[in-house]
């Protein structure tokens, strides 16, 4: 995948990033402990979903109300949308990220569904920059151990987290890869990128 990007995506990425690291940020009142129990919490229902036998589309069901209820929604589908964002309607970006939310459960339950039989384990926290890092472990049967991490921040008011990483691949810039190709294949169309995304995943 990446090296299918195109140059426009580089160059948004590059420029949102700066633009990002250019934007004013306040200190953070997020504590260690604080980033640690919202992943304890988050880990606990994963681990419920994928021991609850429950068919694909019931998992995929939960894990969208998971997503919901402990990742920082808006800025994850913002940072996705980049800088096409400025040129949508407010109904577009309505649209764009009601969709993406619901992708984003589809695309990572899918991979959470995976861990039946296994678990997840919480290694450790550290703070980086105004966020905190929660390592954890995914201990899964008849493969090696491997790392999923999150980003949790309380930009939002409330701890959240804001991006993750499985086996260090970083969802956020995966995400914003993936939306910026769909945009090109249907030559900036922001309607028919949405459509498309209501069928991804």
């Amino acid at each position: 995948m990446l090296h299918s990007l195109t140059r426009r995506h580089f160059c948004l990425g590059a420029l949102s990033l700066g633009a990002v690291s250019l934007l004013p940020v306040p200190a953070s009142a997020l504590s260690q402990g604080q980033a640690k129990s919202l992943v304890d919490s988050l880990v606990g229902e994963i681990n419920r979903v994928i021991d609850s036998g429950k068919s694909e589309g019931a998992m995929i069901r939960d894990f969208e109300r998971i997503f919901q209820r402990y990742a920082d929604t808006a800025y994850v589908a913002a940072y996705a949308m980049g800088n096409d964002a400025r040129r949508a309607t407010g109904a577009q970006r309505g649209a764009f990220s009601k969709a993406f939310n619901a992708y984003i459960a589809r695309k990572y339950g899918k991979r959470f569904r995976e861990f039946i039989g296994g678990r997840l384990e919480v290694q450790g926290v550290k703070q980086v920059k105004n966020w905190h890092e929660v390592k954890t472990r995914a201990v899964l049967r008849g493969q090696a151990p491997f790392d999923v991490t999150f980003h949790v921040s309380d930009r939002s008011g409330r701890p959240k987290f804001i991006n993750m990483y499985i086996e260090g691949i970083n969802m956020l810039l995966t995400e914003r890869q993936e939306v910026g190709a769909m945009i090109d294949r249907r030559r900036g169309d922001i309607d028919a990128m949405i459509a498309d995304l209501k069928r991804a995943g």
